[in-house]
């Protein structure tokens, strides 16, 4: 029993995390569709941007509801401190999805009067990306504890550090979004993109340097995590495999190999999402609750892992199926929206 004390929390950590990465990185490419929107004009393009996640849009979210409920059920303590210091954010990013859902739907609809669903598509995807972003920012900040309990302010979030998280966050997945046209469209939208990733490219590099700096000069026990022997030789790989993703994505942009601008995106949000764990683990709220002190009783955890693992390959299947059959480039007046 001791054993399952400490394992099954840190199993519930990596479910948890594998679920929030691949939403970030699945969810955030069509997220990024949408924060590109207004810079297409042409009704044409937008249609064929559409199209592009048209398949996959809904079931990337699914992962958004296992990081969540995973959270709820696995570290109901860490959930009860987390929430109430993040609920404005949550609440409008929640709100911000069913907005840009809608207009998805709605949009194919309401033509030819549909600039209303675009504006929402546009809206709900940058509030949306940028709400995600302030909500790391703040649990990465360090969320006020007293005995065991939430013991900050409702507006504790709204300070600089989660307010630039949240840019960077909007731009990470304009940059994923634009990697994605490059990968599935062809003719003006394609050109266009690749034009805009290489601009976000360097935005997105200044953005991951920055908050690369700012945590350990903020927070001390980063610095120690990172900066000290013989930690800097161990950690070494994550910067030196993040200036070989962002080679790669150089490198398919300029070669043409439409496919790695969007794969060495992945790499790039992957390794940083590494790095925070690094930074972080074994805390789950950042510096003074660990996993340990906010895991659920074993036998709770136990229930919901077999219930959990018995439907994550089928999840796991099923999307596969859906990228592999939906494979190749979307060209003009194709899609299943007709």
């Amino acid at each position: 029993m001791e054993s399952a004390v400490y394992w099954l929390p840190l199993v519930w950590v990596g479910l948890i995390g594998t679920a929030v990465l691949l939403y970030v990185v699945l969810d955030g490419f069509d997220l990024g569709i949408g924060i590109l929107f207004p810079a297409y004009r042409e009704e044409h393009e937008r249609d064929i941007m559409m199209n592009s996640v048209a398949p996959f849009w809904d079931g990337n979210e699914t992962w958004l509801i296992l990081g969540g409920g995973g959270l709820f059920v696995a570290f109901p303590k860490a959930y009860a401190i987390i929430m109430p210091g993040l609920y404005l954010p949550v609440i409008v990013m929640l709100l911000a999805l069913v907005f840009r859902g809608v207009s998805f739907e709605f949009r194919w609809v309401a033509k030819p009067s549909h600039r209303i669903w675009d504006a929402a598509f546009a809206g709900g995807s940058i509030v949306a990306a940028f709400m995600q972003g302030v909500i790391l920012g703040g649990l990465l900040e360090g969320i006020k504890v007293e005995n065991g309990r939430f013991a900050g302010g409702m507006l504790d979030w709204l300070a600089p550090f989660p307010i630039f998280t949240g840019i960077a966050t909007v731009a990470g997945y304009a940059l994923l979004g634009a990697t994605w046209l490059v990968m599935k469209t062809e003719g003006e939208v394609a050109e266009q993109a690749r034009a805009e990733a290489r601009l976000l490219f360097f935005a997105v590099l200044a953005m991951m340097a920055a908050i690369s700096l700012w945590t350990p000069l903020e927070l001390p026990y980063v610095w120690e995590r990172w900066f000290t022997w013989p930690a800097l030789v161990y950690l070494s790989p994550f910067p030196i495999l993040t200036l070989v993703a962002a080679f790669v994505l150089w490198r398919g942009l300029e070669t043409r190999h439409d496919s790695w601008p969007f794969l060495a995106t992945i790499a790039l949000f992957t390794l940083a999402f590494g790095g925070l764990a690094v930074s972080n683990l074994p805390y789950i709220v950042p510096p003074t609750v660990t996993v340990w002190d906010a895991a659920a009783d074993p036998s709770s955890q136990m229930f919901t892992l077999v219930g959990t693992l018995v439907f994550l390959p089928v999840i796991l299947a099923y999307t596969a199926f859906v990228y592999w059959t939906f494979r190749g480039k979307v060209r003009e007046g194709e899609g299943y929206h007709h």
